[in-house]
C-alpha cells in the first residue's frame, strides 16, 4: 500500500500524523462566552432563587415554568446548559430530558437533574432518560456552582474536538503546500455538481492550467523557488476568482483545476485568458532573484444544451487535459477549448491516489 502513495499523499500523511501528535500535549479548555443556562422548576421561589445563583457566578441565564415552556424557549433560542426540576405537573423533568435528547441541536446540551429525591433508582432513571448530573436541592451553592464549571469543561471539550476534526477535514481536503484544495475535493464535489446538473440541468466548466516549463524553474533556481512560485500562482488565480461558487485545487506538481460552477464554455474561455493574462504579467520576486512563468490552459464544460447522463468527473479531466495538451503544442501560453467533454462509457473509478484520467505534468 506504502508503494501506491504518491509524495504528496505521503506529505498530507505526515500532516495529519504531526497534527494527531498535538493533541497529545495539554489542552486549555475554555469557550469564548458562558454558556446559557435554562432554569426549569415550577415553583416561583426555586426557581428565583437558582436564577440568583447561576447569574452571580457569571452565566446568563432564561427561566421556564414548566417542560412545555422550556422546549419552547429552545426552539426560538439556543441553551447549552438546562437545569430542570424532576417534579413537575404535566411533564416532568424525565420526560424533559427525553425531549430534548431527541431534538435536533447545534451543539451538545449539558442536562441536569435538580430534585430532593435522591434515590438510586431516582438517579439511575435520570441517567436513562439522558441527564449528565444529578443534584440534590439539599446542596449548597457552591457544590451547585461547582457542577456547572464542569459542565462548562465538557462544553469546551465539546467546542474544541469540533474545531480540531474540522481543522483535520480541511487538511484532508487541502494541498498543504499552497493551501488551495485537492484532486479528493474536487473528484467528490465536482461528482456532485455532475449529478445535480444530470438533474435539473446548468452549466459546468473545468480549466486545467500548469506552468510552461516549470522543470526548468526547479532546475536553476532550486525547489524552494519552484514552490514559491507556485504560492504565488495560487494567490494570483484566487484574485480572479470573483464568484463565491467557483475554486481552484492543487492536483499535483505543477498542475491546477478552476472549476466555474453554473459557467457556459464561452465564458470559462474569457475567464481562463484573463488568468493565463495574469500569469503572465505577474511579477514574482524570490531569493534567487525575478521569476517570469507563463501557464497553458485546457477547457472542458459541460453545457446546458449538452447530453449530461454520461458525463463523469473522468470525461471532463480527460478533455480538460487534451486541451491542455493543444494548448502545449500550439506554443504554450495559450487557452484551448476545442475538445468537447465526451460520454465515457466503460467508467474506471477515479482514485485520488491514481490520476487514471490525466496525463504525467508537462513541461
Amino acid at each position: 500500500m506504502e508503494e501506491q502513495l504518491s509524495n504528496r499523499d505521503r506529505v498530507m500523511s505526515a500532516e495529519l500524523e504531526d497534527s494527531c501528535d498535538e493533541t497529545e500535549e495539554n489542552v486549555r479548555l475554555d469557550l469564548p462566552v458562558a454558556p446559557t443556562v435554562l432554569i426549569v422548576d415550577d415553583d416561583t421561589l426555586v426557581l428565583e432563587r437558582l436564577k440568583e445563583i447561576v447569574e452571580a457566578d457569571g452565566y446568563p441565564v432564561v427561566t421556564a415554568q414548566s417542560g412545555k415552556e422550556a422546549l419552547d424557549r429552545l426552539s426560538r433560542s439556543s441553551a447549552a446548559i438546562v437545569v430542570t426540576d424532576l417534579s413537575m405537573p404535566e411533564m416532568d423533568g424525565l420526560e424533559l430530558c427525553r425531549r430534548i435528547r431527541a431534538r435536533p441541536a447545534k451543539g451538545y446540551v449539558y442536562l441536569f437533574l435538580l430534585t430532593v429525591r435522591d434515590d438510586e433508582k431516582d438517579v439511575l432513571a435520570g441517567f436513562e432518560a439522558g441527564a449528565d448530573d444529578y443534584l440534590s436541592k439539599r446542596s449548597g451553592a457552591a457544590l451547585f456552582t461547582a457542577r456547572l464549571r464542569t459542565a462548562k469543561r465538557v462544553l469546551a471539550l465539546e467546542c474544541w474536538l469540533k474545531d480540531a476534526l474540522e481543522k483535520k477535514r480541511q487538511l484532508v481536503m487541502s494541498d498543504p503546500l499552497t493551501g488551495a484544495y485537492n484532486l479528493r475535493y474536487l473528484v467528490r464535489h465536482v461528482g456532485r455538481e455532475l449529478k445535480r446538473s444530470q438533474r435539473f440541468g446548468g452549466h459546468l466548466s473545468l480549466l486545467l492550467l500548469d506552468i510552461d516549463h516549470f522543470k526548468q524553474i526547479n532546475d536553476r533556481y532550486g525547489h524552494a523557488v519552484g514552490d514559491f512560485v507556485l504560492k504565488k500562482l495560487t494567490r494570483q488565480i484566487a484574485l480572479c476568482l470573483k464568484r463565491e461558487t467557483d475554486w481552484c485545487a492543487r492536483l499535483g506538481g505543477d498542475e491546477f483545476a478552476i472549476v466555474l460552477e453554473g459557467a457556459k464554455t464561452s465564458e470559462a474561455c474569457a475567464f481562463a485568458e484573463k488568468v493565463r493574462a495574469a500569469a503572465e504579467h505577474m511579477r514574482i520576486d524570490t531569493s534567487a532573484g525575478p521569476v517570469h512563468v507563463t501557464v497553458s490552459i485546457g477547457i472542458a464544460g459541460l453545457d446546458a444544451d449538452k447530453e449530461h447522463a454520461a458525463v463523469t468527473v473522468q470525461s471532463l479531466l480527460q478533455s480538460a487535459d487534451a486541451n491542455l495538451y493543444a494548448s502545449k503544442a500550439r506554443g504554450r501560453n495559450r487557452v484551448s477549448a476545442d475538445t468537447p467533454a465526451k460520454p465515457v462509457h466503460k467508467i474506471e473509478p477515479l482514485v485520488p491516489h491514481a490520476r487514471t484520467a490525466i496525463s504525467p505534468v508537462r513541461r
